[in-house]
């Protein structure tokens, strides 16, 4: 067996259906999936468990192994989340498998069921195959109990039992027995529940009504003339990240994948930030895909109505679940053994004043797009006026800051910008709903703010803002500056301060958040996001063709499925951090659009 702390990947293709998703290694074998839903128990936990999946202990994976493996090629349908593996032996023969979770309209909804399906045909010679089914639970090794039938396999999992149907002969499951694949054969994973009809056809009817479903979605996209395979990808991820039953946008699919080796900066992502589904709302808004805005912000009204103008918690449980409590899983080791493994954020218990800024730049332009099924009201304006009277209210109170420092406060220039914005944009809103008064109060209180920010962040010796008022470091939000509107991007201030943070932060091609200590030590790896700040402030203050230099070194450094994690080393761009990351995806997204040639140059 090889050695167990040493394997592990985040070269991964997810798919999903929006209200389940699963990890795919380049070799067909599923290493993580939560059940029911993005946050729940893994199914499949070989990403965290420490053992290499070929090894005969491997636990937590779905492998379909051909015999006398030689090689493997992985590839997406065109603009959809069904993924193609095929695997050749070394006599030439091949197998593909197709994987994809469905969804499709029907009868009137979207049939999103937790569930995953599995094509598997014989492409050339005579291929032996093996299936193994070793599912986990309970955040540990142990695998559930199992019974079968004539055609299925129950796994006996707390809280959601499955069961595999499949036309494959049951004893060869059962057994991890190779057998010849010598007709295609489907393998469906979903509830504890029959079957209903012919396996291969309905596999096939699903497989085809979720390749419209995704090729449809797409087709909807307003994608920049460049980079466009790039942009649909990351377009497709983000959707991925959506929990469609109630709008809520998690901020990774994995947990607990270090920010950089050793390190201890495992965190558990898949939960709501608002600050970071703001941020994709923003990028799919760029691309025309109002039907995540739409979802999302149903999500945000249930959570203003339920905090009724008080404290908004920076991120919530898919299901507005408020207590997130963070614990360690101590029976699985971690990504390539580097514990802990951590279920729960405690970040849930932090004050991150920027929040409130989230949430009402999320909500404006549903007060202008005239393309939404349900525009804002005044109803909705009256309750977002309670988020900024909160935001106006903390404006000036130290917080933990979006970089969500554990063990220390201040006044985050980055918080105090987005009570700036939330005050600022709340005023727009009210002119276009016919509200003078309105419009004149949150302005008034946008100018103090504002006042605020332009005399106690400017540090007058250091020549540059700095990331808290009166004080004298810098991270790479004041870059959002510009982005916000808050300053043009030909302002001395925003200039002087941009070159600061390129001496201080950039580390070649890549961008620090920041780069002093923290509660973990000094940062050891560049924050995707920041990078394509760096890229866009490049573009903005006329440095575009450098800006297109360094879009494409981070283009170059993508996973073989299109996608990026949270962060990358500095000198060799190799993945760290939970995956796919949001804020990367949005990077990849917003940039393409900034820096491509427009769409009249080709006609």
């Amino acid at each position: 067996m090889s050695d167990a702390k040493q394997w592990g990947t985040i070269d991964l293709a997810p798919i999903g259906n929006c209200a389940v998703t699963a990890l795919v290694d380049r070799q067909g074998r599923y290493v993580w999936a939560c059940l029911p839903r993005v946050d729940g128990d893994p199914f499949f936990s070989a990403l965290l468990g420490g053992r290499d999946p070929d090894a005969d202990d491997a636990h937590g994976i779905w492998a379909i192994d051909i015999e006398n493996f030689a090689s493997a090629t992985q590839s997406y349908r065109r603009n959809t989340a069904i993924l193609h593996t095929i695997l050749t032996d070394t006599d030439g023969g091949s197998i593909e498998i197709v994987d994809f979770a469905p969804r499709f309209a029907r009868q009137g909804r979207t049939y999103r069921p937790t569930a995953f399906l599995r094509q598997v045909r014989p492409l050339r010679g005579t291929p032996r195959v093996r299936v193994r089914l070793r599912p986990t639970m309970g955040w540990s090794r142990a695998a559930p109990e199992r019974t079968s039938g004539s055609n299925h396999i129950r796994y006996l999992v707390p809280g959601q039992p499955m069961r595999l149907t499949t036309d494959a002969a049951i004893g060869h499951v059962l057994d991890e027995r190779w057998f010849r694949l010598e007709q295609e054969t489907s393998f469906f994973l979903g509830p504890d529940e029959p079957f209903a009809g012919s396996l291969r056809s309905t596999a096939r009817d699903m497989h085809d009504a979720t390749l419209a479903e995704w090729q449809e979605w797409a087709r909807g996209l307003a994608t920049p003339l460049e980079w466009q395979g790039v942009v649909i990808r990351a377009a497709i991820a983000l959707k991925l990240c959506v929990h469609e039953e109630t709008g809520a946008i998690v901020a990774a699919l994995t947990t607990s994948i270090p920010e950089a080796p050793d390190s201890g900066r495992n965190w558990d992502y898949r939960f709501c930030w608002l600050r970071d589904a703001y941020y994709t709302v923003q990028a799919l808004n760029r691309l025309g895909a109002l039907d995540v805005l739409e979802n999302y912000l149903g999500f945000l009204r249930n959570i203003v109505d339920e905090t009724q103008g008080g404290h908004i918690q920076p991120l919530y449980g898919v299901g507005f679940e408020a207590l997130l409590p963070e614990r360690i899983a101590a029976d699985l080791p971690g990504y390539r053994g580097m514990g802990p493994v951590r279920v729960g954020n405690q970040a849930q218990e932090h004050i991150q004043h920027d929040v409130y800024g989230q949430v009402v730049l999320s909500n404006v332009q549903a007060f202008f797009d005239q393309r939404l099924l349900r525009p804002a009201t005044r109803a909705d304006f009256q309750s977002l006026e309670r988020v900024g009277d909160r935001a106006f209210a903390v404006h000036d109170q130290p917080d933990a800051g979006l970089w969500e420092f554990r063990t220390r406060a201040s006044v985050h220039t980055y918080s105090v910008l987005m009570c700036w914005a939330a005050c600022d944009r709340l005023a727009n809103a009210a002119g276009v709903l016919g509200l003078p008064e309105r419009a004149a109060h949150w302005q008034a209180r946008a100018d103090i703010i504002r006042d605020r920010i332009e005399t106690e962040a400017w540090n007058a010796d250091l020549g540059h803002f700095t990331a808290t008022l009166g004080g004298t470091e810098l991270d790479a939000s004041l870059l959002q500056m510009i982005e916000l509107r808050f300053l043009a991007p030909d302002d001395p201030r925003f200039l002087a301060t941009f070159t600061a943070i390129e001496k201080v932060l950039r580390r070649g091609t890549a961008m620090l958040r920041y780069a002093d200590a923290d509660d973990f030590g000094t940062p050891e790896t560049a924050f995707n996001f920041c990078t394509f700040w760096l890229i866009e402030a490049l573009h903005l203050v006329g440095r575009t063709a450098e800006a297109r230099d360094l879009y494409n070194t981070a283009i170059s450094r993508l996973t073989h499925s299109g996608l990026l994690s949270e962060d990358s080393d500095f000198e060799t761009g190799a993945p760290w951090g939970n995956f796919p990351q949001t804020y990367s995806l949005v990077g990849l997204i917003n940039c393409a659009a900034m820096l491509s040639k427009r769409w009249s140059a080709v006609r």
